[in-house]
C-alpha cells in the first residue's frame, strides 16, 4: 500500500502531551512498537525504528525535535 507524503504539525495541551511522551518512553523500554493518533492519522511506529534529538536556534526562538524514524517495509 503507498502512503501519500505528509507533513503535518499539531499541538496538544501538556497533559496529553506528556501522556504520549510516557507511553512512548515505555513502548521503548519494553523493545515495542508504539502506535499514536496525529492529526486524524493513527501511525505505527516499529520497534526497529531509531531515536534522535535536534536542537535549532534562529531569528528569537528555539527549537527542541524528538525525531523517530524508520524505514517502511517494503
Amino acid at each position: 500500500m503507498t502512503k501519500r507524503k505528509r507533513d503535518v504539525e499539531k499541538d496538544y495541551p501538556l497533559g496529553a502531551f506528556a501522556e504520549k511522551l510516557r507511553r512512548l518512553a515505555d513502548a521503548i523500554e519494553n523493545g515495542e512498537r508504539f502506535e499514536i493518533q496525529v492529526a486524524g492519522e493513527r501511525v505505527y511506529v516499529p520497534a526497529r525504528a531509531t531515536f534522535n534529538i535536534e536542537h535549532e536556534r534562529g531569528d528569537g526562538e528555539e527549537e527542541i525535535e524528538f525525531q523517530i524514524k524508520w524505514k517502511l517495509a517494503e
